[in-house]
């Protein structure tokens, strides 16, 4: 058994795995660091699985193929190349896929299958060899507890079947963070109904299990074993029997338990004759059992034929696999009903090697591998079978010559659409808009079907981003030499090798594509392009670029992902709504009384030590660096914003190069000792002096209700690790604002910060602190600020001029440097934090995802949503290429979660429409001029074709006219050309690359009423 790496897997590498570790947690990634994987077949499909599986970090991969690389290898299997016809695929692979990883060791098998060699590996992954070899490895593994996954791919169809053994363990069966969430009240009853707080629904579903804590009067409830809940309304559930319970009082927290549940798996071979099918798309309900028994009979067609599969468009070849197909259902105890023409379509797809499809079932099989290697998320059980035969051109009716083989790479995809299509795909030109995890994928699978290899194809992509560590766990295109680099020339370096057809194809660019770049990707780059496709994760930047495909006509496809679950959405000019048109609901916001003062969960002290960070380290410095470089501060920059806002900033200003300025570490060390002092206990005493523990509201009932928590003050105590934690990031931050040299040794910073006098603190009266949100009489304003202490601070400012030359160093917010104190401090700022209010505090880690906005990623969702994506490129390619129009149901937005496992498409919605004088129209539709028109002649066009009179009309932020408008200006204007009249009002010339400007008119009709019209385009140049 050759070995590619000697590294072991001892530690988990959070540097490398930190947005995986988001999806997996940490104790996954250790049971996944002890596995061994063993896969069979090294053609496109097992090539991704192993990819997929080395880039998430188990202990090893083993790969065995003992067959020679020949040409149609190269239709999907990206770490071959020419060169490597003839040589065993394993060996070849081997040591390129063993650099996507350095702590995964890549072994080849290089002796027989049998149950000797399989032993010894946690899971075994079944592609390409033949079914007797498949139940035999399966048996040996269903008898000695090792999970057995079997999967293929034919043309645009597929399947995955898993058999983890009778008695398998699955410790969390959606991955989602448990729910927790306060109690209003709990019955004394058999039902045990528990009432949340009408702010938050619980989110529960019946049959979850919960326990809880800080419960007043039923205390046989805090920390009792976790309860199975039924669910009877948004905010309500019930927990069983509570009737010997004592009566409750009031409080309480609810927390969700994951209990682990088992799962039992029939062996391959029972489930070939009683499968269990998943269903990918209930369209297509019918089509698992046609499909199950058509993939068994072309392992027959293939052992009565010495190997072979069914020849591309061969009508007596199909002939023959039918009447095999039907030998095999009459003999089948779950006999079905069959289609001809799908097996036909089967038959003739039977050799076809499709890269979007390899990067669909790679996904999903490599993620079936790391459930059997956890025991996170459920696993499919057992079969699941997808086709994707909307992406054959309407009406296709291939010969078999087009489809024949002729000693091609691409000739895996020519068995399924043809040589003539095959052209169409050569010459297609794309934008790819975002090289990371998905553009790497998109690009990969580009490169392997040919795309834009053709005399007339180019593919552009830009990715303003440069390559970072944590990257290369999900981002496969990259190497660690690759740091640093820019995303976009690595990447189109990458699949260059893969597929040397599409050098000097790819034109890379590091612009971001908005409206500052406009005179890049400008008329005449969208013309020379067929279709964009994003894969970003800037929702601004997103619809952005769909407001220009929508202005350009150009589809666009959408794609995202968030840990385990992943969309993809299909863009078609005309026949579907854009992406802008749908938004997800707003993310919801921390009410500002509650981040000030009054904090119930974890969430709410991150994002207020986050918004502390900022306030201490960033605005201060770039407040002073302002003051120093911009004459006339305080009368230019300041004028425009309020009192209150004022006097924070010049304080901040004069503190900063006076008062707080050190001159040595050890000055920083006692500044964050006093700035302990202020945020954890004077603060609170404060608070507790305007809100004593025992007040009430205007209604009678305490202020300290839920979701209120009381806090109390913290005692600084210099053994106390936390405090120190604190002391020492603050110290530091505090430090690099001044240039100062920091430090990190605890046992100074204890000694120092010990030895600081703190100023005592008497809590005054006449503090406003609000207590809610709607409390306004208690917000501090402009009219609180004493103007004379406004003139005070700013005579008291040094003079600029005699800091020539001075400047701080704002420490702008970076998540992914653990040298930096950044998360540090955040860490234990909001853990002080929820220490004074009695919230259960939150490790480094967990504050890091939150506080950094972190989207947890893993390769298998980013793989399998490319290979969606990708699928539906067929299908706009075909359209726009003289076949037969196609209709809205022919493409699928796709919404999948490998963690349930769950798979959803739908069609697309259509655009709104709406009317103007009997006229239908949509965001696609425009009016187009194809010279620079007069606004008179804009007025009169509508007036004589339509019937409609003009009220309004504006350009971007410039109003060209409207009815309030002095009479004579009005008048002026109508002469003038729509160009003339945006330059006089913007006093300058519109830029030379703008060739088209859109006017937006307000019309009315004959009788008065308000007509929407579609946009106006003015072509003011050629």
């Amino acid at each position: 058994m050759a070995s590619t790496s000697n590294t072991t897997n001892a530690e988990i590498d959070e540097s490398l795995y930190s947005r995986q570790l988001y999806v997996l947690g940490m104790e996954a990634m250790k049971k996944m660091s002890t596995s061994n994987v063993l896969v069979i077949g090294l053609k496109g499909l097992g090539c991704e699985i192993a990819k997929n599986v080395i880039l998430a970090g188990v202990k090893s991969v083993t790969l065995y193929d003992s067959e020679k690389v020949q040409i149609a290898d190269l239709s999907s299997q990206f770490y071959l190349n020419e060169d490597d016809i003839g040589k065993p695929r394993a060996e070849v692979s081997a040591p390129r896929l063993a650099e996507l990883n350095q702590y995964v060791p890549v072994s080849v098998l290089d002796k027989e299958l049998t149950a000797e060699a399989i032993s010894g590996f946690k899971c075994i992954v079944a592609t390409d060899i033949s079914l007797e070899k498949k139940l035999e490895l399966s048996e040996y593994a269903h008898k000695n507890g090792t999970c057995f996954i079997s999967t293929e791919i034919r043309g645009l169809f597929g399947y995955v079947f898993n058999d983890f053994g009778e008695k398998f363990l699955v410790e969390d069966t959606n991955g989602e963070q448990p729910l927790s969430g306060m109690i209003a009240n709990i019955e004394q009853s058999p039902e045990g109904v528990v009432t949340c707080l009408d702010e938050t629904r619980h989110g529960l579903e019946d049959g979850q299990f919960v326990t809880f804590s800080e419960v007043k009067g039923m205390t046989e409830l805090n920390g009792c074993e976790p309860r199975k809940i039924t669910v009877l309304g948004p905010y309500t559930f019930s927990i069983g029997d509570t009737s010997s319970f004592g009566a409750y009082i009031s409080s309480g927290l609810f927390q969700q338990v994951k209990v682990p549940a088992q799962v039992s798996f029939a062996s391959f071979k029972d489930a070939l004759e009683n499968p269990e099918f998943l269903f990918s798309d209930f369209a297509k309900f019918d089509r698992p059992a046609q499909l199950h028994v058509g993939f068994q009979a072309l392992h027959a067609f293939s052992k009565a034929h010495d190997g072979k599969l069914p020849r591309p468009g061969n009508d007596e070849d199909a002939a023959e696999f039918i009447r095999l197909t039907n030998e095999i259902n009459d003999k089948w105890s779950q006999k079905t009903e069959l289609s001809d023409e799908l097996l036909k379509k089967l038959a003739y797809q039977a050799t076809g090697d499709i890269p979007p499809m390899v990067a669909v079932f790679g996904g999903i099989a490599a993620q079936e591998v790391l459930k059997a290697c956890t025991g996170k998320f459920s696993p499919i059980n057992n079969f699941m079978y997808f086709d994707a035969l909307e992406c054959l051109p309407i009406g296709f009716k291939p010969t078999e010559a087009d489809l024949a083989p002729s000693g091609s790479r691409y000739d895996g995809q020519i068995a399924v659409f043809g040589r003539e299509f095959q052209e169409k795909i050569s010459n297609y030109r794309e934008f790819l808009v975002g090289s990371g995890a998905i553009g790497c994928e998109m690009l990969k699978n580009w490169a392997m079907m040919g795309l834009a290899t053709g005399p007339k194809g180019a593919i552009h992509v830009t990715d303003m981003d440069t390559i970072e560590k944590s990257n290369l766990n999900r981002q496969f295109l990259f190497r660690p030499k690759d740091v640093g680099s820019l995303k976009s020339v690595a990447a189109a370096a990458a699949v260059s090798q893969m597929n040397p057809d599409v050098s000097g194809k790819i034109v890379t660019r590091e612009d971001r594509v908005g409206t500052d770049t406009e005179n890049i990707y400008n008329d005449a780059f969208f013309d020379n392009i067929d279709m964009v496709t994003n894969a970003l994760d800037n929702v601004e930047t997103r619809r952005y670029v769909d407001r220009r495909c929508v202005f350009y006509k150009k589809p666009l496809l959408e794609s995202g992902t968030l840990g385990t679950k992943g969309n993809t959405q299909v863009v078609v000019p005309y026949l579907t709504e854009s992406y802008s048109a749908s938004s997800d609901p707003p993310e919801k916001t921390i009410p500002m009384c509650t981040l000030k003062n009054f904090p119930n969960a974890i969430e709410h002290t991150i994002q207020w030590a986050r918004d502390l960070f900022a306030g201490m380290f960033v605005q201060p410095a770039e407040n002073v660096n302002a003051y120093l470089t911009t004459p006339d501060y305080v009368e230019t920059s300041l004028s425009q914003v309020g009192e209150f806002e004022k006097q924070q900033t010049l304080t901040s200003i004069r503190d900063y190069l006076s008062t707080d300025k050190p001159l040595t570490f050890d000055d920083c060390i006692v500044w964050a000792r006093k700035r302990f002092e202020e945020l954890y206990s004077n603060a609170i005493r404060q608070l507790l002096f305007n809100f004593p523990k025992d007040s009430l509201t205007n209604t009678g009932q305490p202020f300290w209700s839920p979701p209120k928590r009381s806090p109390d003050a913290v005692v600084f105590d210099a053994s106390n690790s936390l405090h120190i934690d604190f002391i020492i990031s603050a110290a530091n931050l505090h430090a690099f604002n001044y240039g100062l040299k920091g430090s990190a040794d605890r046992e100074h910073a204890k000694e120092v910060a010990a030895a600081v006098k703190v100023p005592e603190f008497t809590p005054k009266s006449g503090v406003k602190i609000q207590a809610n949100e709607n409390d306004t009489d208690n917000a501090t304003n402009d009219a609180d600020v004493d103007i004379d202490s406004i003139s005070a601070i700013i005579s008291s400012l040094p003079d600029p001029a005699s800091l020539a030359g001075v400047r701080l160093v704002p420490a702008d917010f970076e998540k992914d440097d653990d040298t930096n104190f950044h998360i540090d401090f955040i860490t234990a700022a909001s853990n002080l934090r929820a220490v004074n209010y009695d919230i259960a505090t939150a490790d480094r880690f967990h504050t890091k995802q939150i506080a950094g906005k972190i989207i947890p990623a893993i390769a298998t969702t980013t793989s399998l949503v490319a290979g969606l994506v990708c699928l539906e490129l067929y299908k706009i390619i075909g359209s726009q290429c003289g076949d037969e129009k196609r209709s809205i149901e022919d493409y699928k937005n796709g919404f999948v979660n490998l963690a349930l496992p769950f798979f959803a498409f739908s069609e697309p919605i259509a655009p709104v429409k709406q009317e103007y004088c009997g006229v239908e129209f949509s965001d696609w539709d425009s009016f187009t001029f194809d010279h620079d028109i007069t606004l008179q002649e804009l007025i009169d066009h509508f007036k004589n074709k339509n019937k409609i009179e003009v009220e309004m009309v504006s350009a971007n932020v410039s109003m060209l006219y409207s009815p309030m408008m002095d009479k004579k200006k009005a008048e002026m204007r109508k002469s003038m050309k729509v160009s003339e009249i945006i330059k006089s009002i913007n006093n300058k010339d519109i830029p030379e690359h703008v060739k088209t400007v859109v006017l937006v008119l307000t019309c009315c009709d004959e009788d008065g009423e308000d007509v929407e019209v579609p946009d106006v385009h003015v072509r003011i140049r050629d």
